[in-house]
């Protein structure tokens, strides 16, 4: 009997009974009035004067009228420089040794404040997550296995008396000592910089490893179960990791990859979504029949929701200022919301460029609805993420193929609009003007404002089948590979320009 493992379940068993079962409101007001006390004496703080506002009767809407909204480069460029510059207690007391360079789809590298407080919140939402397995069916030996955390290098980089590195490298390169039995692959393989070089390490030692369950990003953990499968000549994962069970995806909907990646297991996994980025662990899934994500309330993050409308974004896609925030008692289910976030890393009301839905109020609970800046609404069009993942999965379900990745542009051509696709195709077979047919169809059926607009504005779409290795490809030639790179649902016309000179010049092509 797996007596270790049966006394770690008892004791998640224990301490998710245990958890704090106040309403979400109350969690949030205290966590709002924690900040605000926190960073009163800081420069942000004394120039929008939070003592004042912690001591308001209304601390919510006082900080709401105090504080503006702010996206990257408003927070950075009035803020955060001075931290670069090494100036102290500017937006959270005192000064942190960590950036997370974010490798953004939609602008160039961002670096991201990351205190010791915000390590301390991914760490305690990471411990959260780890409770609520007790919800889910998995034997006691379970919890004796080893954890395959796949993100970018740990080895991170001093630059001006910070270190830099990937949110996920900089996560792992503080796992603590007592985890080290169980964190695969190890903090060696982990500093390895060269992706190509980490895979091969890991099949190397894959045998001798007992993966329980696996976290990172869809399309690199399928390249690296793939790496492992080739390498020892087996038929699938199980055949080298038996007791593989769990798989925590997060960074993108995993959704449109299942096709894909299930064909490298011999049974589907538990899958137990997450919503951890550069700016803090914001969600995860949190019980067994919902694939929606529980909000992290009371764990240094106060979360505002601004309705996901065009009157309430200005036209470089920032909020506009007088548009009005909701908090976690406001909002509504099934409608979209920009995410906009308060924490312990000195971010103020600022805008993470998700959008979001609530499934579930009472829970606060989500779902990742798109980017604000992937919202694909030229010429009216109003098409989410969320809606074009939906649509690859019915394209995938209808047509018999697996279509780990795609991208879409709206395009100009002759003086008139078109939406020109990319399907990343890794097996079957369709053809490019039926899988169109079904692609534009499934899009209005399911969006009355992209119907309107393909009988007005909109006057073609084309859905253009590649390889899906022509993807991979591209991110290796921009230098993003592997780790939390993720390939931009939709792209500008100038990016998508070079991306197509990239497919007609690509050598991957010949064997479309």
């Amino acid at each position: 009997m797996p007596v270790i493992g049966e006394l770690i379940k008892r004791a998640i068993d224990l301490g998710d009974k245990l958890n704090s079962e106040s309403r979400p409101e109350e969690k949030q007001l205290k966590v709002l009035q924690e900040l605000l006390d926190k960073a009163k004496d800081t420069a942000f703080g004394k120039y929008h004067g939070f003592k004042n506002i912690t001591k308001s009767k209304d601390a919510i809407l006082n900080f709401q009228q105090k504080v503006p909204f702010h996206d990257y480069d408003s927070l950075y460029d009035q803020w955060w420089k001075k931290i670069r510059e090494g100036h102290e207690d500017i937006t959270w007391p005192g000064t942190n040794r960590y950036f997370a360079v974010s490798s953004g789809t939609t602008s160039n590298s961002k670096y991201i404040p990351v205190t010791d407080d915000m390590l301390d919140s991914i760490r305690k939402a990471g411990i959260q997550q780890i409770m609520t397995l007790s919800k889910y069916d998995l034997p006691s030996d379970f919890f004796e296995r080893q954890i395959m955390m796949l993100g970018s290098s740990t080895e991170l980089k001093e630059n001006e008396g910070f270190l830099e590195g990937e949110i996920s490298g900089i996560s792992a390169s503080q796992i603590p000592f007592w985890f080290n039995n169980f964190y695969k692959p190890g903090p060696e393989i982990s500093a390895i910089e060269d992706w190509d070089e980490r895979i091969e390490k890991i099949a190397a030692a894959a045998k001798d490893w007992d993966i329980g369950s696996i976290s990172g990003i869809p399309s690199w953990i399928e390249l690296m179960m793939k790496r492992v499968i080739s390498y020892h000549g087996v038929d699938n994962i199980h055949d080298i990791w038996p007791n593989l069970a769990v798989y925590t995806p997060g960074g993108v909907a995993f959704e449109p990859h299942r096709k894909s990646f299930e064909k490298n297991l011999a049974h589907p996994l538990i899958y137990i979504d997450t919503y951890l980025a550069s700016e803090g662990f914001l969600a995860f899934q949190g019980r067994p029949d919902t694939d929606a994500m529980a909000l992290v309330l009371d764990n240094g993050i106060f979360f505002e929701f601004v309705p996901f409308e065009p009157e309430n974004m200005d036209d470089s896609g920032a909020i506009h200022p007088r548009a009005k925030a909701l908090t976690i008692a406001e909002v509504e289910e099934n409608k979209d919301y920009i995410l906009v976030i308060s924490t312990v890393a000195g971010a103020w009301r600022y805008m993470i460029g998700d959008t979001v839905s609530f499934t579930d109020k009472e829970r606060a609970e989500i779902k990742i609805t798109g980017r604000t800046k992937f919202f694909l609404n030229v010429v009216g069009s109003q098409l989410s993420v969320h809606q074009m993942d939906q649509t690859m999965e019915a394209v995938q379900e209808k047509f018999n193929i697996t279509i780990p990745e795609y991208t879409v542009s709206a395009v100009r051509e002759n003086g008139e609009y078109l939406h020109r696709w990319y399907l990343g195709k890794e097996s079957g077979e369709a053809n490019d003007e039926e899988l169109t047919a079904f692609l534009d169809q499934s899009l209005q059926a399911n969006n009355k404002n992209y119907k309107v607009a393909r009988n007005k504005a909109l006057k073609s779409i084309e859905a253009k089948i590649i390889p899906a290795a022509t993807f991979i490809a591209y991110n290796e030639k921009q230098k993003k590979k592997g780790g939390q790179v993720k390939f931009p649902r939709v792209m500008k016309e100038e990016a998508f320009g070079d991306w197509e000179n990239f497919v007609k010049n690509s050598t991957s092509l010949a064997d479309h």
